[in-house]
């Protein structure tokens, strides 16, 4: 078992080395869940963690598209998911979650606590918070 981490991040700049500690944590974790308030830094999070898996698209926020799929440079996928505007559990299986979930790419999932239950149990949580500018993020 990995014991949990946390980091202090007072700049932009900082999650990138954070994101290359979750990857060097976590080498074989493909889902993760980021908790954190509306605003906290999610998905510029995993637009660091895309940037270090070779992602040259644009990663934005997938609130009203639910997913987002980028390519890394090497063909890989990447799955970011924003349950944000999910409405019930019955709408992440209209989506297909498990093909995604369970296909061995990555997948960055933001309000994870809208589906909980379908998390699979190796999934890695991040926890992030920010007060007066500065971040928390623990894993």
């Amino acid at each position: 078992m990995i014991k949990e981490k946390e980091y202090t991040v007072d700049r932009i700049e900082g999650l990138t080395e954070v994101g290359r500690s979750l990857l060097k944590r976590h080498p074989d974790a493909r889902v993760f869940a980021l908790y954190g308030a509306m605003g906290v830094g999610k998905t510029t999070f995993v637009k660091s963690i895309g940037r270090l898996l070779g992602v040259s698209d644009m990663i934005t926020s997938p609130s009203f598209p639910v997913i987002n799929h980028y390519i890394t440079s090497n063909g890989d996928s990447i799955y970011h998911f924003d349950f944000f505007r999910i409405k019930s559990i019955e709408e992440v299986y209209d989506l297909g979650y498990e093909d995604y979930l369970y296909s061995g790419s990555y997948c960055f999932i933001e309000w994870p606590e809208r589906a909980e239950q379908l998390m699979p149990s190796e999934v890695v949580r991040i926890l992030m918070e920010e007060k007066d500018g500065i971040r928390f993020i623990r894993f």
